[in-house]
Protein backbone atom coordinates (compact mmCIF):
# COMPACT_ATOMS: atom_id res chain seq x y z
CA UNK A 1 0.00 0.00 0.00
CA UNK A 2 2.89 2.36 0.74
CA UNK A 3 4.55 1.77 -2.53
CA UNK A 4 1.38 1.95 -4.14
CA UNK A 5 0.82 5.68 -2.57
CA UNK A 6 4.65 6.82 -3.68
CA UNK A 7 4.17 5.32 -7.01
CA UNK A 8 1.03 7.73 -7.34
CA UNK A 9 2.26 10.49 -5.66
CA UNK A 10 5.01 10.58 -8.08
CA UNK A 11 3.15 10.41 -11.15
CA UNK A 12 0.98 12.84 -9.58
CA UNK A 13 4.21 15.25 -9.00
CA UNK A 14 5.46 14.47 -12.43
CA UNK A 15 2.25 15.46 -13.72
CA UNK A 16 1.58 18.73 -12.25
CA UNK A 17 5.07 19.61 -12.93
CA UNK A 18 4.20 18.52 -17.02
CA UNK A 19 1.45 20.89 -16.82
CA UNK A 20 3.88 23.91 -15.11
CA UNK A 21 6.60 23.59 -18.34
CA UNK A 22 5.86 22.35 -21.53
CA UNK A 23 9.06 19.55 -22.73
CA UNK A 24 9.95 21.96 -25.25
CA UNK A 25 10.41 25.41 -26.38
CA UNK A 26 11.19 26.48 -30.44
CA UNK A 27 11.78 29.86 -31.00
CA UNK A 28 11.75 30.40 -34.97
CA UNK A 29 12.70 33.70 -36.30
CA UNK A 30 12.40 34.56 -39.93
CA UNK A 31 14.80 36.70 -41.32
CA UNK A 32 13.55 39.75 -43.30
CA UNK A 33 9.81 38.61 -43.12
CA UNK A 34 6.89 41.05 -43.12
CA UNK A 35 3.53 39.97 -41.49
CA UNK A 36 1.68 41.36 -44.97
CA UNK A 37 3.55 37.85 -46.22
CA UNK A 38 1.12 36.23 -44.40
CA UNK A 39 -1.38 37.59 -46.24
CA UNK A 40 -0.10 38.07 -49.41
CA UNK A 41 0.68 34.56 -50.35
CA UNK A 42 -1.80 32.74 -47.94
CA UNK A 43 -3.90 31.34 -51.37
CA UNK A 44 -0.59 29.47 -52.27
CA UNK A 45 0.17 27.72 -48.56
CA UNK A 46 -0.47 25.02 -47.58
CA UNK A 47 -2.98 23.90 -45.13
CA UNK A 48 -0.37 22.71 -42.07
CA UNK A 49 2.15 25.28 -42.42
CA UNK A 50 1.41 28.51 -41.76
CA UNK A 51 -2.09 28.34 -41.84
CA UNK A 52 -1.77 25.73 -39.13
CA UNK A 53 -0.02 28.23 -36.79
CA UNK A 54 -2.47 31.00 -37.51
CA UNK A 55 -5.49 28.57 -37.44
CA UNK A 56 -4.90 26.38 -34.69
CA UNK A 57 -2.37 29.01 -32.70
CA UNK A 58 -2.45 32.75 -31.40
CA UNK A 59 -1.99 35.46 -33.57
CA UNK A 60 -0.39 38.74 -32.91
CA UNK A 61 -1.20 41.00 -36.25
CA UNK A 62 0.14 44.01 -35.20
CA UNK A 63 3.33 43.10 -33.34
CA UNK A 64 6.10 45.81 -34.20
CA UNK A 65 10.23 46.70 -33.25
CA UNK A 66 9.98 49.57 -31.03
CA UNK A 67 13.43 50.88 -32.01
CA UNK A 68 16.03 51.77 -34.48
CA UNK A 69 18.12 50.38 -36.18
CA UNK A 70 15.72 47.55 -37.83
CA UNK A 71 18.82 45.06 -38.53
CA UNK A 72 19.34 41.26 -37.95
CA UNK A 73 21.54 41.31 -34.90
CA UNK A 74 19.84 43.47 -32.72
CA UNK A 75 16.79 42.01 -33.68
CA UNK A 76 17.86 38.58 -32.65
CA UNK A 77 19.53 40.07 -29.61
CA UNK A 78 15.80 42.28 -28.61
CA UNK A 79 13.58 39.24 -29.02
CA UNK A 80 15.58 37.12 -27.15
CA UNK A 81 16.36 39.06 -24.37
CA UNK A 82 12.94 41.17 -23.85
CA UNK A 83 14.73 44.79 -24.20
CA UNK A 84 16.20 46.87 -27.31
CA UNK A 85 20.10 47.68 -28.31
CA UNK A 86 20.01 50.38 -25.74
CA UNK A 87 20.23 48.34 -22.96
CA UNK A 88 20.93 44.74 -24.48
CA UNK A 89 24.19 46.73 -26.19
CA UNK A 90 23.65 45.31 -29.73
CA UNK A 91 23.51 48.49 -31.92
CA UNK A 92 23.64 46.76 -35.49
CA UNK A 93 25.20 44.09 -36.83
CA UNK A 94 28.42 46.04 -37.48
CA UNK A 95 29.16 49.15 -35.70
CA UNK A 96 31.81 51.91 -35.72
CA UNK A 97 32.36 52.12 -31.74
CA UNK A 98 33.07 55.08 -29.98
CA UNK A 99 34.53 53.05 -27.25
CA UNK A 100 36.66 51.03 -29.45
CA UNK A 101 37.56 53.45 -31.80
CA UNK A 102 37.00 50.88 -34.43
CA UNK A 103 34.02 48.93 -36.67
CA UNK A 104 33.01 46.09 -34.87
CA UNK A 105 30.85 42.93 -35.28
CA UNK A 106 28.11 41.91 -33.05
CA UNK A 107 29.52 38.52 -32.03
CA UNK A 108 33.04 39.06 -32.89
CA UNK A 109 35.26 37.40 -30.03
CA UNK A 110 38.95 37.33 -31.18
CA UNK A 111 39.54 35.05 -27.67
CA UNK A 112 37.51 31.81 -29.11
CA UNK A 113 38.63 29.99 -31.81
CA UNK A 114 36.61 27.72 -34.81
CA UNK A 115 35.34 24.19 -34.16
CA UNK A 116 34.45 22.49 -37.12
CA UNK A 117 35.89 23.25 -40.81
CA UNK A 118 35.84 26.67 -42.12
CA UNK A 119 37.71 30.00 -41.20
CA UNK A 120 39.35 30.93 -38.04
CA UNK A 121 36.70 33.98 -38.76
CA UNK A 122 33.94 32.59 -39.23
CA UNK A 123 34.42 30.26 -36.42
CA UNK A 124 35.96 33.56 -33.71
CA UNK A 125 32.36 34.13 -32.57
CA UNK A 126 30.79 34.31 -29.13
CA UNK A 127 27.50 36.38 -27.20
CA UNK A 128 30.38 38.37 -25.42
CA UNK A 129 29.00 41.69 -26.87
CA UNK A 130 25.80 41.04 -25.49
CA UNK A 131 25.42 43.20 -22.11
CA UNK A 132 21.83 41.59 -20.74
CA UNK A 133 20.31 37.72 -20.54
CA UNK A 134 18.27 35.87 -22.71
CA UNK A 135 14.93 34.05 -22.11
CA UNK A 136 17.12 30.88 -22.77
CA UNK A 137 19.76 32.00 -20.20
CA UNK A 138 17.43 32.26 -17.55
CA UNK A 139 15.73 28.50 -18.56
CA UNK A 140 19.01 27.58 -18.15
CA UNK A 141 19.59 29.22 -14.27
CA UNK A 142 15.71 28.24 -13.99
CA UNK A 143 16.54 24.44 -14.09
CA UNK A 144 20.20 24.28 -12.63
CA UNK A 145 21.58 24.22 -16.18
CA UNK A 146 19.69 20.97 -16.54
CA UNK A 147 17.67 22.14 -19.66
CA UNK A 148 19.26 21.91 -22.70
CA UNK A 149 19.60 25.23 -24.81
CA UNK A 150 20.75 24.71 -28.79
CA UNK A 151 20.56 27.78 -31.03
CA UNK A 152 20.89 27.49 -35.17
CA UNK A 153 21.19 29.34 -38.57
CA UNK A 154 22.82 29.80 -40.98
CA UNK A 155 23.93 33.14 -39.79
CA UNK A 156 26.23 33.12 -36.76
CA UNK A 157 24.78 36.13 -34.92
CA UNK A 158 21.10 34.16 -35.45
CA UNK A 159 22.60 31.31 -33.80
CA UNK A 160 24.60 32.59 -31.48
CA UNK A 161 22.80 35.63 -29.89
CA UNK A 162 19.41 33.41 -29.15
CA UNK A 163 21.14 30.79 -27.62
CA UNK A 164 22.65 33.32 -25.35
CA UNK A 165 26.05 33.36 -22.60
CA UNK A 166 25.21 29.83 -21.35
CA UNK A 167 23.90 27.83 -24.26
CA UNK A 168 25.25 23.83 -24.63
CA UNK A 169 26.15 24.95 -27.98
CA UNK A 170 25.26 27.66 -31.09
CA UNK A 171 25.65 25.98 -34.45
CA UNK A 172 26.18 28.16 -38.02
CA UNK A 173 26.64 27.63 -41.50
CA UNK A 174 30.53 28.28 -42.88
CA UNK A 175 31.42 28.67 -46.45
CA UNK A 176 32.51 24.80 -46.42
CA UNK A 177 28.89 23.22 -46.56
CA UNK A 178 29.35 22.40 -42.59
CA UNK A 179 27.91 23.34 -39.91
CA UNK A 180 30.44 25.10 -37.41
CA UNK A 181 30.42 26.16 -34.02
CA UNK A 182 33.37 28.13 -31.52
CA UNK A 183 35.44 27.37 -28.28
CA UNK A 184 33.29 29.40 -26.71
CA UNK A 185 30.82 26.36 -26.41
CA UNK A 186 33.24 23.11 -26.69
CA UNK A 187 36.40 21.70 -28.08
CA UNK A 188 34.78 19.78 -30.76
CA UNK A 189 31.71 19.39 -32.27
CA UNK A 190 29.20 16.50 -31.33
CA UNK A 191 29.68 13.09 -33.05
CA UNK A 192 26.45 13.94 -34.88
CA UNK A 193 26.95 16.89 -36.23
CA UNK A 194 30.70 15.69 -37.46
CA UNK A 195 28.52 12.86 -39.47
CA UNK A 196 25.37 15.25 -40.55
CA UNK A 197 28.45 17.65 -41.73
CA UNK A 198 30.36 14.54 -43.52
CA UNK A 199 27.11 13.96 -45.16
CA UNK A 200 27.62 16.62 -47.37
CA UNK A 201 23.96 17.14 -47.13
CA UNK A 202 23.86 20.89 -49.17
CA UNK A 203 25.16 19.51 -52.49
CA UNK A 204 21.88 17.22 -52.64
CA UNK A 205 19.91 20.89 -52.79
CA UNK A 206 22.56 22.37 -54.91
CA UNK A 207 22.44 19.59 -57.57
CA UNK A 208 18.90 19.62 -58.19
CA UNK A 209 18.85 23.72 -59.11
CA UNK A 210 15.97 25.84 -58.40
CA UNK A 211 12.92 26.04 -60.70
CA UNK A 212 9.17 27.30 -59.53
CA UNK A 213 7.33 25.13 -56.69
CA UNK A 214 4.19 26.02 -58.81
CA UNK A 215 3.12 26.95 -62.40
CA UNK A 216 4.52 30.76 -62.66
CA UNK A 217 0.11 31.93 -63.08
CA UNK A 218 0.12 31.06 -59.71
CA UNK A 219 2.65 33.77 -58.65
CA UNK A 220 0.54 36.71 -59.69
CA UNK A 221 1.40 38.47 -56.18
CA UNK A 222 4.90 39.22 -57.54
CA UNK A 223 6.22 41.25 -60.12
CA UNK A 224 7.15 39.44 -63.94
CA UNK A 225 9.79 36.68 -63.35
CA UNK A 226 12.38 39.71 -65.23
CA UNK A 227 12.19 43.35 -64.37
CA UNK A 228 14.47 46.00 -63.61
CA UNK A 229 14.11 45.73 -59.55
CA UNK A 230 15.97 42.83 -58.80
CA UNK A 231 19.36 42.33 -58.72
CA UNK A 232 21.06 39.11 -59.85
CA UNK A 233 21.91 35.71 -57.63
CA UNK A 234 25.63 35.45 -58.06
CA UNK A 235 26.47 37.02 -61.02
CA UNK A 236 23.70 35.13 -63.57
CA UNK A 237 23.11 36.17 -66.94
CA UNK A 238 19.15 37.28 -65.60
CA UNK A 239 17.04 36.79 -62.52
CA UNK A 240 14.79 34.83 -63.72
CA UNK A 241 13.79 30.92 -63.63
CA UNK A 242 15.67 28.16 -63.44
CA UNK A 243 18.53 28.48 -61.60
CA UNK A 244 21.84 26.68 -62.29
CA UNK A 245 23.10 26.15 -58.43
CA UNK A 246 25.38 23.84 -59.55
CA UNK A 247 27.15 26.47 -61.86
CA UNK A 248 26.89 29.06 -58.96
CA UNK A 249 28.91 26.57 -56.63
CA UNK A 250 31.52 26.12 -58.82
CA UNK A 251 32.38 29.43 -59.30
CA UNK A 252 31.68 30.22 -55.66
CA UNK A 253 31.48 27.88 -52.39
CA UNK A 254 28.80 26.29 -50.70
CA UNK A 255 27.79 29.56 -49.46
CA UNK A 256 25.47 30.05 -52.25
CA UNK A 257 23.33 28.11 -50.51
CA UNK A 258 22.37 30.91 -48.11
CA UNK A 259 20.58 33.10 -50.96
CA UNK A 260 17.84 30.34 -51.56
CA UNK A 261 15.34 28.54 -50.37
CA UNK A 262 17.16 25.51 -49.79
CA UNK A 263 19.34 26.81 -46.66
CA UNK A 264 16.23 26.58 -44.86
CA UNK A 265 15.68 23.60 -45.92
CA UNK A 266 19.28 22.46 -45.09
CA UNK A 267 18.79 23.64 -41.53
CA UNK A 268 15.25 21.90 -40.58
CA UNK A 269 17.16 19.48 -41.65
CA UNK A 270 19.58 20.12 -39.12
CA UNK A 271 17.14 20.72 -36.78
CA UNK A 272 15.33 17.57 -36.86
CA UNK A 273 18.84 16.02 -36.34
CA UNK A 274 19.66 17.99 -33.43
CA UNK A 275 16.23 17.24 -31.63
CA UNK A 276 16.81 13.47 -32.04
CA UNK A 277 20.52 13.07 -31.18
CA UNK A 278 20.35 15.72 -28.27
CA UNK A 279 17.18 13.98 -27.22
CA UNK A 280 15.25 17.76 -26.80
CA UNK A 281 11.81 17.42 -25.16
CA UNK A 282 12.27 13.76 -24.17
CA UNK A 283 11.84 14.25 -20.31
CA UNK A 284 9.67 16.83 -18.21
CA UNK A 285 12.84 19.34 -17.57
CA UNK A 286 12.19 21.80 -20.09
CA UNK A 287 14.67 22.34 -23.47
CA UNK A 288 14.79 25.17 -26.04
CA UNK A 289 15.61 25.15 -29.49
CA UNK A 290 16.19 28.46 -31.53
CA UNK A 291 15.85 28.17 -35.00
CA UNK A 292 16.96 31.28 -37.13
CA UNK A 293 15.80 31.05 -41.00
CA UNK A 294 18.18 33.16 -42.91
CA UNK A 295 17.58 32.77 -46.70
CA UNK A 296 14.71 34.81 -46.60
CA UNK A 297 16.66 37.81 -45.78
CA UNK A 298 19.42 36.87 -48.66
CA UNK A 299 16.16 36.45 -51.50
CA UNK A 300 14.40 39.77 -50.10
CA UNK A 301 17.95 41.53 -50.67
CA UNK A 302 19.07 40.69 -53.68
CA UNK A 303 15.42 40.05 -55.09
CA UNK A 304 13.30 42.55 -53.86
CA UNK A 305 10.45 41.82 -51.57
CA UNK A 306 8.19 41.54 -54.58
CA UNK A 307 10.34 39.26 -56.47
CA UNK A 308 8.97 35.79 -57.83
CA UNK A 309 11.75 34.24 -56.10
CA UNK A 310 10.86 35.52 -52.49
CA UNK A 311 7.26 34.18 -53.15
CA UNK A 312 8.86 30.59 -54.16
CA UNK A 313 11.08 30.79 -50.72
CA UNK A 314 8.28 31.45 -49.13
CA UNK A 315 6.13 28.78 -50.06
CA UNK A 316 9.18 26.32 -49.80
CA UNK A 317 9.13 27.33 -46.10
CA UNK A 318 5.65 27.05 -45.57
CA UNK A 319 6.41 23.22 -46.72
CA UNK A 320 9.66 23.08 -44.31
CA UNK A 321 7.54 24.41 -41.40
CA UNK A 322 4.72 22.13 -41.94
CA UNK A 323 7.23 19.29 -42.07
CA UNK A 324 8.59 20.90 -38.95
CA UNK A 325 5.59 20.29 -37.25
CA UNK A 326 4.80 17.31 -38.19
CA UNK A 327 8.28 15.85 -37.03
CA UNK A 328 7.72 17.41 -33.29
CA UNK A 329 4.12 15.97 -33.00
CA UNK A 330 5.55 12.75 -33.62
CA UNK A 331 9.08 12.97 -31.41
CA UNK A 332 8.05 15.87 -28.36
CA UNK A 333 4.06 15.30 -28.34
CA UNK A 334 1.65 17.75 -30.01
CA UNK A 335 0.42 19.03 -26.31
CA UNK A 336 4.42 18.73 -24.83
CA UNK A 337 5.91 21.98 -27.30
CA UNK A 338 5.77 25.66 -27.60
CA UNK A 339 6.50 27.46 -30.22
CA UNK A 340 6.47 31.30 -31.66
CA UNK A 341 7.03 32.47 -34.67
CA UNK A 342 8.63 35.82 -35.50
CA UNK A 343 11.09 37.68 -37.56
CA UNK A 344 13.84 39.81 -36.64
CA UNK A 345 12.79 42.79 -38.62
CA UNK A 346 10.12 43.44 -41.94
CA UNK A 347 11.53 45.39 -45.10
CA UNK A 348 11.20 48.39 -47.10
CA UNK A 349 10.03 48.33 -50.77
CA UNK A 350 12.25 48.99 -53.49
CA UNK A 351 12.55 52.46 -53.50
CA UNK A 352 12.92 52.43 -57.49
CA UNK A 353 10.06 50.45 -57.89
CA UNK A 354 8.16 53.40 -55.30
CA UNK A 355 9.67 56.27 -57.96
CA UNK A 356 8.70 55.08 -61.05
CA UNK A 357 5.47 54.60 -59.67
CA UNK A 358 5.33 58.19 -59.19
CA UNK A 359 6.24 58.01 -55.14
CA UNK A 360 8.78 60.68 -55.34
CA UNK A 361 11.74 58.74 -53.16
CA UNK A 362 14.69 57.50 -54.19
CA UNK A 363 17.65 54.99 -52.98
CA UNK A 364 20.66 56.66 -51.18
CA UNK A 365 24.48 55.29 -51.43
CA UNK A 366 26.08 55.88 -48.11
CA UNK A 367 29.23 56.13 -49.40
CA UNK A 368 27.96 59.08 -51.34
CA UNK A 369 26.45 60.99 -48.01
CA UNK A 370 29.66 60.07 -46.09
CA UNK A 371 31.34 61.80 -49.21
CA UNK A 372 29.53 64.89 -48.78
CA UNK A 373 29.70 65.31 -44.91
CA UNK A 374 33.31 65.42 -45.63
CA UNK A 375 33.29 68.04 -47.83
CA UNK A 376 31.08 70.11 -46.16
CA UNK A 377 33.41 69.90 -43.40
CA UNK A 378 36.43 70.71 -45.06
CA UNK A 379 34.85 73.75 -46.68
CA UNK A 380 33.07 74.67 -43.53
CA UNK A 381 36.18 73.79 -41.08
CA UNK A 382 39.14 73.93 -43.76
CA UNK A 383 39.18 70.24 -41.80
CA UNK A 384 37.72 67.02 -42.12
CA UNK A 385 36.21 66.72 -38.48
CA UNK A 386 34.07 63.13 -39.44
CA UNK A 387 35.41 59.90 -38.34
CA UNK A 388 32.37 57.76 -39.56
CA UNK A 389 29.13 57.60 -40.88
CA UNK A 390 27.47 54.18 -40.60
CA UNK A 391 23.89 53.04 -39.34
CA UNK A 392 22.70 56.41 -39.64
CA UNK A 393 25.20 57.52 -37.13
CA UNK A 394 27.77 60.19 -37.42
CA UNK A 395 31.12 60.72 -35.56
CA UNK A 396 33.09 62.97 -34.94
CA UNK A 397 36.97 63.21 -34.00
CA UNK A 398 36.98 64.86 -30.95
CA UNK A 399 41.02 65.23 -31.08
CA UNK A 400 41.04 67.43 -34.24
CA UNK A 401 38.00 69.59 -33.00
CA UNK A 402 39.97 70.84 -29.62
CA UNK A 403 43.05 70.69 -31.29
CA UNK A 404 41.47 73.77 -33.72
CA UNK A 405 39.37 75.30 -30.92
CA UNK A 406 36.33 74.32 -32.12
CA UNK A 407 33.27 73.73 -30.29
CA UNK A 408 31.82 70.69 -30.22
CA UNK A 409 28.04 72.43 -29.75
CA UNK A 410 28.86 74.36 -32.42
CA UNK A 411 29.78 71.55 -34.77
CA UNK A 412 26.78 69.56 -34.66
CA UNK A 413 24.59 72.39 -35.04
CA UNK A 414 26.51 73.62 -38.42
CA UNK A 415 26.59 69.55 -39.53
CA UNK A 416 22.70 69.91 -38.56
CA UNK A 417 21.79 72.69 -40.28
CA UNK A 418 23.78 71.20 -43.19
CA UNK A 419 22.10 68.13 -42.88
CA UNK A 420 18.56 69.07 -42.75
CA UNK A 421 18.89 70.44 -46.25
CA UNK A 422 19.44 67.41 -47.89
CA UNK A 423 16.69 65.94 -50.09
CA UNK A 424 16.46 62.84 -47.66
CA UNK A 425 16.65 63.98 -44.21
CA UNK A 426 13.54 64.44 -42.13
CA UNK A 427 15.14 64.63 -38.52
CA UNK A 428 18.44 65.08 -36.94
CA UNK A 429 19.71 64.15 -33.28
CA UNK A 430 21.97 64.81 -30.93
CA UNK A 431 23.31 62.76 -28.74
CA UNK A 432 22.26 65.12 -25.87
CA UNK A 433 18.86 65.39 -27.41
CA UNK A 434 18.61 61.82 -27.74
CA UNK A 435 19.69 60.74 -23.96
CA UNK A 436 17.38 63.55 -22.74
CA UNK A 437 14.23 62.18 -24.87
CA UNK A 438 10.88 61.92 -22.83
CA UNK A 439 9.88 59.56 -25.41
CA UNK A 440 7.28 62.56 -26.25
CA UNK A 441 9.02 62.52 -29.30
CA UNK A 442 7.59 59.26 -31.26
CA UNK A 443 10.69 58.57 -33.96
CA UNK A 444 13.58 60.08 -31.16
CA UNK A 445 11.63 57.31 -28.82
CA UNK A 446 12.89 54.45 -31.67
CA UNK A 447 16.39 55.96 -31.71
CA UNK A 448 16.79 56.46 -27.89
CA UNK A 449 15.77 52.62 -27.52
CA UNK A 450 18.52 51.77 -30.14
CA UNK A 451 21.08 53.75 -28.57
CA UNK A 452 23.87 53.17 -26.54
CA UNK A 453 26.33 56.62 -25.70
CA UNK A 454 29.68 54.23 -25.14
CA UNK A 455 29.05 52.79 -29.06
CA UNK A 456 27.04 54.95 -30.71
CA UNK A 457 27.87 58.12 -32.80
CA UNK A 458 27.60 62.27 -31.81
CA UNK A 459 24.69 62.40 -34.00
CA UNK A 460 21.51 60.07 -35.57
CA UNK A 461 20.05 60.82 -39.05
CA UNK A 462 16.49 59.94 -39.42
CA UNK A 463 15.60 60.02 -43.57
CA UNK A 464 12.30 60.30 -44.56
CA UNK A 465 10.24 57.39 -45.04
CA UNK A 466 10.31 55.43 -48.42
CA UNK A 467 14.09 56.62 -48.77
CA UNK A 468 16.62 53.19 -48.66
CA UNK A 469 20.20 53.73 -48.04
CA UNK A 470 20.89 50.39 -50.49
CA UNK A 471 21.17 49.79 -53.88
CA UNK A 472 19.21 50.49 -57.63
CA UNK A 473 17.79 46.48 -57.06
CA UNK A 474 16.71 44.22 -54.33
CA UNK A 475 15.41 45.91 -50.59
CA UNK A 476 16.69 46.47 -47.37
CA UNK A 477 15.50 47.95 -43.83
CA UNK A 478 16.88 49.77 -40.83
CA UNK A 479 14.14 52.31 -40.29
CA UNK A 480 11.46 53.32 -37.72
CA UNK A 481 8.84 53.20 -40.46
CA UNK A 482 6.04 50.46 -40.54
CA UNK A 483 7.55 48.63 -43.20
CA UNK A 484 10.54 47.43 -41.34
CA UNK A 485 8.95 47.40 -37.86
CA UNK A 486 6.15 45.65 -38.65
CA UNK A 487 6.64 41.89 -38.21
CA UNK A 488 4.94 38.20 -37.82
CA UNK A 489 4.32 37.18 -33.78
CA UNK A 490 2.47 33.33 -33.54
CA UNK A 491 2.45 31.28 -30.64
CA UNK A 492 1.27 27.67 -30.70
CA UNK A 493 1.21 24.62 -28.96
CA UNK A 494 1.63 23.74 -24.96
CA UNK A 495 -1.26 25.75 -23.52
CA UNK A 496 -2.11 28.41 -26.60
CA UNK A 497 -5.46 28.44 -27.06
CA UNK A 498 -6.30 29.75 -30.90
CA UNK A 499 -7.35 33.53 -31.02
CA UNK A 500 -6.15 36.74 -32.14
CA UNK A 501 -4.90 40.28 -31.38
CA UNK A 502 -5.07 43.41 -33.87
CA UNK A 503 -3.64 45.35 -30.59
CA UNK A 504 -0.21 47.15 -31.02
CA UNK A 505 2.46 44.67 -29.77
CA UNK A 506 5.81 45.56 -28.96
CA UNK A 507 8.90 41.99 -29.85
CA UNK A 508 10.18 43.15 -26.58
CA UNK A 509 7.41 41.38 -24.84
CA UNK A 510 7.91 37.49 -26.15
CA UNK A 511 10.79 37.31 -23.46
CA UNK A 512 8.89 38.02 -20.22
CA UNK A 513 6.02 36.05 -21.88
CA UNK A 514 7.93 33.21 -22.24
CA UNK A 515 9.55 33.53 -18.97
CA UNK A 516 5.87 34.15 -16.78
CA UNK A 517 4.96 31.01 -19.05
CA UNK A 518 7.42 28.60 -18.32
CA UNK A 519 7.50 29.99 -14.62
CA UNK A 520 11.25 31.12 -14.74
CA UNK A 521 13.14 34.56 -13.89
CA UNK A 522 12.59 37.19 -17.12
CA UNK A 523 15.84 38.48 -18.49
CA UNK A 524 17.49 41.04 -16.70
CA UNK A 525 17.06 43.78 -18.97
CA UNK A 526 13.84 43.51 -19.46
CA UNK A 527 11.01 46.27 -18.76
CA UNK A 528 8.58 43.39 -18.05
CA UNK A 529 5.67 44.35 -20.13
CA UNK A 530 4.17 41.06 -20.83
CA UNK A 531 1.29 39.73 -23.79
CA UNK A 532 -1.33 38.68 -21.61
CA UNK A 533 -3.56 37.31 -24.29
CA UNK A 534 -1.37 34.06 -23.91
CA UNK A 535 -1.33 34.07 -20.39
CA UNK A 536 -3.31 32.69 -17.88
CA UNK A 537 -5.93 29.48 -17.71
CA UNK A 538 -9.38 30.64 -18.64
Amino acid sequence: MKKLFLLLSFVLITTLYAQQRPKLVVGIVVDQMKMEYLYRFSDDFSPNGFKRLMSKGFVFHNANFNYMPTYTGPGHASIYTGTTPSVNGIVGNEWFSRKLGKTTYCTDDDSVKIVGDGTEKEGAMSPKNLQSTTITDELRLGTNFKGKVIGMSLKDRGAILPAGHFANWAFWYGASGSFISSTFYGSKLPDWVAEFNNQKNYMTYINKGWNLLKPAADYNESWPDDNPYEGKLYNCDKPVFPYDLKSMYDKNDAGILRSVPFGNNLLADFAKKAIEKEELGKDNITDFLTISFSSTDYVGHILGPRSMELQDTYLRLDLTIADLLDYLDKTVGKDNYLLFLTADHACAENASYLKDNKYAVKNLDTKEITKSLKNFSIATFGEDLVTNYSNFNLFFNKEIIKSKGLELVKVKQAFKDYLMTQEQVKRVYTEEEILASTGNDYYLNFIAKGYDPTQNGDMVVLDKPGYIQYGPTGSSHGTPYAYDTHAPLLFYGWKIKPGESFDKKEITQIAPTLALKLRIEMPNGTESKVLTEILGEK
